[in-house]
């Protein structure tokens, strides 16, 4: 019962930064040719490392990984929530020559319903050994930031290279 409380909170909390962080990004041009985007990809393996780290090492607590078929379904469902993500996020040059974000008003609904969707799916999941849960979710969270952050960073590219 704890657990899910403190889920919830942490979904809630992750919501607002992403939509506050989002907003704030319109207000700024996109720097450094747009590497920024790529940041969390870099981030994540080192962040899913230690969490994966830590699993390992619960007392009393054997570790294995998920089959490969419930790894497979976590990566094609984190390509579906990515290219739901990168479909809603574009970039255009305005008038001051600089690369903006372009203002999406569905974003945030966007954000919510794939916390939602996440939520969901870990009740339905909760069957599941915890370690193995938690590596289906981080496998899930890593494509589908990847496909989002790499298409986002395509996407800008092109943007940028027109002029």
């Amino acid at each position: 019962m704890d657990q899910t409380i403190i889920g919830y909170i942490v979904a809630a909390v992750i919501i607002i930064l992403v939509i506050l962080l989002r907003t704030r990004r319109k207000k700024r041009p996109i720097r450094n040719k747009g590497i920024g985007i790529l940041v969390p990809i870099i981030i994540l393996p080192i962040v899913f490392g230690f969490s994966i780290y830590s699993l390992m090492h619960i007392p009393d607590h054997p570790f294995h990984l998920p089959v490969a078929w419930e790894i497979l379904c976590a990566c094609l469902l984190g390509i579906c929530l990515g290219s739901i993500m990168l479909y809603h996020t574009g970039y255009e040059r305005q008038e001051d020559g600089q690369i903006y974000s372009k203002p999406n008003k569905n974003f945030k609904y966007v954000i919510i319903a794939i916390i939602v969707i996440r939520i969901g799916l870990a009740q339905y999941f909760k069957g599941l050994d915890y370690t193995e849960f938690t590596i289906l979710t981080m496998v899930l969270a890593f494509v589908y930031i990847c496909v989002w952050r790499i298409g986002s960073f395509i996407k800008y590219r092109r943007v940028s290279s027109l002029n």
